[in-house]
C-alpha cells in the first residue's frame, strides 16, 4: 500500500510540473502566424521554402526550431541572413514562431513554394548608360570566387556621401562582376601590379533608393527605401532573385544607410582615385 501511495504521489507531482511548464511556456500559434509573414520571402507562406537553399519549416519539431532560432540569435550558429533576422526576436516571439511552424502540415522534402512577387528584384531597371554616367570608386579582387568586381555609383549617390549624410532618393549603386583570368592549369593570373586580371563579364548586382520603395516590405527586412536586383551580362533580370537575402545582410548597416561601400565612396571623393582591396582564400 505504501508503494502504491508513493507511486500516486510521484505521478501527481509529474502532472503538476507538466501543467506548470505548459502554463509558463505556452506558445501563441496565432501570434506566430502573424510573425511568420516576415519569414515568407524565404520559407514560404505555409512553411514550404521558396528556394532549395532554405529548409522547409512546416511540421518541424517545435523544440528544434526554438533551439535553432536561439542559436542564430546568439550567433552560435553562423549564417548572415538568419543572424540578422533572429537578432531582433524576443524569447516569446521565438516560441510563437516555433509553435506555428510546428503546427503546419508537412510537405515533400523537395517541395518549393513561390516567392513573394514584391521581393523578386524586378523593381529596379538596369542602367544602360552606366558606363558614361556612373563613377567607379572601388575595385575588389576575390581569389576565393575567382572574380574581379568594380563598384560604381551615379552622381546622386556620390553627392549624398560628399555631404556627409544619407544617400538621397535616386541613388543607384552598381557592382560589375568579371571572371578573373586563369592560366592553363587553372591558376589565377596576376598582372605586373599584382592584381588579378579581369576576364569575361559575369553580371551585375544593384541597389537603388527611391521614395516609397520600402513601403510594404516587412520590417524585419526593410532597408529604408533601398531595393535590390541582380542582372545578367546583357542587362536582363536574373531569374530567381530573392531580395530578402540582400536586405537581411544589409540590415545591420544603419550607420552607413545600409551600404557596405559607403566608406569606400567617402575615401574616393577627395582624391578621385579608385580604391582597391583583395580577398585572399581563407
Amino acid at each position: 500500500m505504501k508503494k502504491k501511495s508513493r507511486l500516486l504521489l510521484y505521478l501527481g507531482v509529474l502532472a503538476s510540473s507538466a501543467s506548470l511548464s505548459t502554463t509558463i511556456s505556452a506558445s501563441d500559434i496565432s501570434a506566430g502566424k502573424e510573425l511568420a509573414v516576415q519569414c515568407a520571402a524565404c520559407h514560404g507562406v505555409d512553411g514550404v521554402s521558396t528556394d532549395p537553399k532554405f529548409p522547409n519549416l512546416a511540421a518541424q519539431k517545435e523544440a528544434y526550431l526554438k533551439l535553432q532560432l536561439e542559436a542564430f540569435r546568439s550567433e552560435k550558429r553562423k549564417d548572415p541572413l538568419m543572424n540578422a533576422i533572429a537578432s531582433g526576436l524576443e524569447d516569446k516571439e521565438i516560441e510563437d514562431l516555433s509553435a506555428y511552424f510546428a503546427s503546419l502540415k508537412g510537405a515533400e522534402p523537395a517541395a518549393i513554394s513561390a516567392k513573394q512577387a514584391s521581393l523578386d528584384g524586378s523593381l529596379i531597371a538596369f542602367p544602360k548608360d552606366y558606363e558614361a554616367k556612373f563613377t567607379r570608386y572601388h575595385r575588389k579582387d576575390y581569389d576565393d570566387r575567382k572574380q574581379v568586381r568594380y563598384f560604381s555609383g551615379n552622381a546622386i549617390a556620390l553627392e549624398g556621401v560628399k555631404n556627409g549624410g544619407k544617400f538621397s532618393n535616386g541613388s543607384y549603386l552598381l557592382v560589375e562582376i568579371f571572371a578573373a583570368k586563369e592560366d592553363a592549369d587553372g591558376k589565377l593570373i596576376k598582372g605586373a601590379d599584382g592584381k588579378l586580371v579581369a576576364g569575361d563579364p559575369k553580371g551585375f548586382t544593384a541597389m537603388e533608393k527611391q521614395a516609397g520603395w520600402g513601403d510594404g516590405v516587412a520590417d524585419v527586412y526593410k532597408n529604408g527605401d533601398w531595393r535590390y536586383s541582380v542582372f545578367k551580362v546583357d542587362g536582363s533580370l536574373k531569374p530567381g532573385v530573392n531580395e530578402a537575402q540582400c536586405m537581411a545582410c544589409h540590415k545591420p548597416l544603419t550607420q552607413t544607410d545600409y551600404s557596405f561601400t559607403y566608406n569606400w565612396i567617402k575615401d574616393f571623393l577627395p582624391t578621385q582615385e579608385v580604391g582597391y582591396s583583395h580577398k585572399i582564400v581563407e
